[in-house]
């Protein structure tokens, strides 16, 4: 049936029959008296994308009744219109407050997407180019020999700056000021020469925060302020932690203690803590803030469907892929037979999943996880917010991808034996 597993089969069969009967309005009459009725309803292309929409949201609803949740949203996409935004659960342990589809997360470094749209745009405007020096507009910015000198925007913007990953995220999270860890990189012995290879950067990325301000001269939170939540429509995004809590309607960030051993490990029960500010401190790599409203709009455009805003041009730039990152295939361990290739554009990662191009990026700050990815060759994708950094949570992207493409199924939110075992844990403060 359509290339999919024996329990999707089944999953959807019922569906279908549910959908069959809601379908009785347009039945055609009968051909005789007391003779059959005949449906009209049959399995269309359009009939199966709900079908899987409706087994995805299935999976869902089961999901969010375990103990990896306290706040989640979602929001499916496909042919420029929101086909599902369902949120769960509460924005802070223990008390009554839903979330609800207007409520702000961090999404960490879904922040880079928006730092590299807002450059794509400077492009088109004529304002900045992918060969354009970094250095002139961060005098304290400097590499080991001098190497911060031929560093472009193109290199910031895919991680190709040579310098090892996550280059002094610590300094950041002691809260070292940010030009003084960017004068301290001439320290940082590089892996490559600038532009030949990549390692992921939060410091080092955050600087096209400070090309774009200087460039408009405006400040950075404004620049995507005006250029892309205003017409976008996206009301409650904003950049900087005062943006966070404004709305008064919000998630909070939650922890919990984890020990035993990898195969099986025990958790404790989900806290609230206190926002850290680290990140917010580099704002175009780890800054901005959005309900999954917002965030639905936000992966519309980006797969053109507001081209008065996004250009096709501008896509195109974006997401062009710059530079190879074998490692993802490691990191991402359990995707094995799943990720293919792997490869980083500007502020967005290209993948090959399952045959399949998948444009994405996920996101992580302390009690917080976010994802977003769709597949331009059906024109169907996915955002994902929580205020926790669970095993599941990153397992929802996978399971949804998997039904769309019908590949062989897995059970990969651990539904079946009620445990979600995942290497990637959201353990880094910022990035993906």
């Amino acid at each position: 049936m359509y290339g999919i597993s024996k329990n999707t089969a089944c999953r959807m069969i019922t569906a279908f029959a549910a959908l069959v009967a809601a379908s009785n309005a347009n039945a055609q009459a009968p051909a005789a008296q007391g003779g059959p009725t005949m449906l009209s309803t049959s399995l269309t292309p359009e009939n199966l994308d709900k079908l899987r929409l409706t087994d995805f949201e299935r999976l869902l609803d089961e999901a969010s009744h375990t103990d990896d949740f306290v706040g989640l949203a979602v929001a499916v996409v496909r042919h420029g219109e929101i086909q599902l935004l369902k949120t769960y659960g509460v924005r802070e342990v223990g008390g009554d407050a839903a979330v609800t589809p207007n409520t702000v997360f961090r999404v960490g470094s879904l922040s880079k997407g928006f730092a590299s749209t807002l450059a794509g745009i400077a492009m088109a405007d004529g304002r900045l180019a992918l060969e354009t020096p970094v250095a002139p507009y961060e005098p304290r910015f400097a590499l080991k020999g001098g190497a911060e000198a031929r560093v472009t925007v193109e290199d910031i913007l895919s991680h190709r700056t040579s310098l090892p990953p996550n280059a002094y995220d610590n300094l950041l999270e002691d809260g070292v000021a940010v030009p003084e860890i960017l004068s301290r990189l001439r320290n940082v012995k590089p892996i490559c020469s600038v532009g030949s290879c990549y390692a992921y950067q939060n410091v080092a990325y955050a600087m096209i925060g400070d090309v774009l301000s200087a460039v408009y001269h405006e400040p950075y939170a404004d620049l995507v302020r005006e250029r892309i939540f205003a017409p976008l429509g996206m009301r409650t995004a904003s950049v900087g932690e005062e943006g966070l809590a404004a709305t008064g309607d919000w998630a909070r960030p939650h922890i919990r203690e984890r020990s035993g051993d990898k195969a099986s490990p025990q958790y404790g029960p989900w806290r609230s803590v206190t926002v850290k500010d680290a990140y917010y401190r580099t704002p175009g790599a780890g800054g901005v803030n959005a309900s999954i409203s917002d965030m639905a709009l936000w992966l519309k455009a980006q797969m053109g469907d507001a081209p008065a805003v996004l250009s096709e041009s501008v896509l195109s730039t974006i997401h062009t892929a710059r530079v190879d990152t074998p490692a993802e295939k490691r990191r991402w361990d359990i995707l094995q037979g799943r990720l293919n290739d792997a490869k980083y554009a500007l502020g967005w990662r290209i993948y090959d999943y399952g045959g399949h191009t998948l444009i994405n990026h996920s996101g992580t700050v302390e009690g917080y996880a976010a994802q977003i990815a769709w597949l331009p060759e059906r024109d169907v994708g996915i955002v994902i917010l929580a205020n926790t950094r669970a095993e599941r949570v990153w397992r929802i992207l996978p399971a949804f991808l998997d039904n769309e493409l019908g590949l062989n199924e897995r059970d990969w939110l651990a539904l079946n034996d009620g445990k979600a075992r995942f290497s990637v844990d959201g353990a880094r403060a910022s990035g993906d």
